[in-house]
């Protein structure tokens, strides 16, 4: 098995993070123990309505058949109930992902994860210089039934005031939704596919403030499988802003995706291949979780300053 990540691509992270040149992607990892995992909502849906495909641990798939039975918002309303009155994460534990990275001064952070847990971990963090960091919350409004439901309520991202954005009043932007929205959710099959195809037919979706954060900083990526759908969906929706951003590299955090008691040499193929599938965006990968990487992060970050 390789090392998680080289000293190299360590101290460029360290000095991005300094520089307020990175940007977390936050996705479903970053909850694990939290919230319940796709899989399991999707198994637990598709024997409830009698999914009758074989993949029915796949949510957007179980998603798909709800939103087909019932109507559109059907299953992003079963997913909020489902959601609510869940814990939240232990927020006064600094090895928590979402408390780690709010101790960090960084601008914005981007996510595809429904919850709120970043804007909560935002608004309990208190900076470094003794001042409460202020988040603010923004959606993409990748439909046209968002703009709607915001009856035209204006993004401050498209503001003359997106220059306000700051460590002290970060941006959290929900690109596939969040669960105070269902209509930004995105969710079933239908919903990543016509996302993707927004996205490229409109680059103004994603507001000037998010693409300066994509294209002139170093990405984290947190809390992914290569296989989720939700990070293919992502990572071909930012394609066109990682060839723009090809003199700066990114970190992906990743799980080896096979069992755990699967064969060193299967592993080190399956390394071997994402490293390559990663490497023409410059996309150096992490071998571990959310919570192990969050926990080496922050050791390092705490002797970076420290000197």
């Amino acid at each position: 098995m390789e090392d998680r990540l080289e000293k190299p691509n360590w101290d460029l992270l360290l000095d991005r993070i300094k520089e307020g040149k990175c940007t977390p992607f936050l996705g479903a990892g970053a909850c694990s123990g939290v919230l319940p995992l796709a899989s399991d909502i999707a198994q637990e849906w598709a024997a409830e309505e009698g999914f009758p495909l074989d993949d029915c641990s796949d949510l957007a798939s179980v998603a798909q058949f709800l939103a087909v039975k019932y109507d559109a918002i059907r299953p992003k309303d079963k997913l909020i109930q489902r959601f609510r009155n869940l814990p939240l994460p232990d927020f006064s534990n600094p090895y928590e992902p979402h408390r780690l990275l709010a101790d960090l001064p960084l601008p914005v952070y981007i996510t595809t994860n429904y919850d709120d847990f970043m804007m909560q971990a935002l608004r309990r963090a208190e900076w470094a210089a003794g001042f409460d960091k202020v988040p603010i919350r923004e959606v993409c409004r990748w439909n046209k039934h968002i703009e709607s439901r915001l009856k035209g309520k204006p993004s401050v991202l498209k503001s003359t005031n997106r220059s306000k954005i700051s460590v002290q009043t970060p941006v959290v932007f929900h690109l596939h939704g969040h669960t105070e929205l269902a209509e930004s959710m995105v969710l079933t099959e239908d919903d990543y596919l016509d996302f993707l195809v927004n996205i490229s037919k409109d680059e103004d979706l994603l507001p000037p403030r998010i693409q300066e954060a994509m294209v002139g900083s170093s990405l984290l990526f947190l809390g992914y499988r290569l296989s989720d759908w939700n990070f293919r969906v992502l990572f071909r929706s930012l394609v066109v802003y990682l060839e723009r951003s090809m003199t700066r590299a990114h970190i992906s955090v990743q799980l080896v995706p096979l069992k755990e008691n699967a064969p060193d040499e299967q592993k080190r193929k399956a390394q071997e291949y994402l490293h390559r599938y990663y490497d023409d965006l410059k996309i150096r990968v992490y071998w571990g979780s959310a919570d192990e990487f969050a926990k080496e992060l922050r050791d390092r970050w705490e002797d970076y300053n420290a000197k």
